[in-house]
């Protein structure tokens, strides 16, 4: 589960360092990126969700494995992640691939994380030109 851990590991490391310098701005933002993802009209399953999606079209690897594990942690199923999928890559287009393939690869890692294996995929043959 190296590309998690490593994550994880760093992630928490800078946000600490981030919000130590004390920037009033930066805690603010950081207080609305929080209170974003809490449960309001939508759940916070869905927010995730949509998080996700939106972070695999705006091709941020960071956001990707974040939304990922979030979705995870709140019960997303592989299915419904590779239905996420396929809307990121159909509003981002072919760009969006090389991520796909990264989030692919950080969800085998959870599955042999939680001591499962793959949890599936998207086996119907079909490569394309993208394989």
């Amino acid at each position: 589960m190296e590309r998690v851990d490593e994550f994880n590991e760093f992630r928490a490391k800078m946000n600490e360092k981030i919000l130590a310098a004390d920037n009033r701005a930066i805690k603010r933002f950081f207080g609305v990126d929080t209170l974003t993802y809490e449960t309001g009209a939508l759940d916070r399953k869905t927010k995730e969700m949509l998080g996700l999606s939106a972070s695999m079209v705006l091709r941020c690897d960071d956001c990707i494995i974040y939304h990922l594990l979030q979705c995870k942690e709140l019960g997303v199923t592989d299915p419904e992640l590779y239905d996420i999928f396929s809307v990121a890559l159909v509003v981002g287009g072919s760009i969006v691939v090389p991520h796909l393939r990264r989030a692919v690869a950080a969800l085998e890692e959870w599955h042999e994380k939680q001591g499962g294996g793959s949890g599936g995929g998207m086996d119907d043959g079909a490569q394309g030109s993208l394989g």
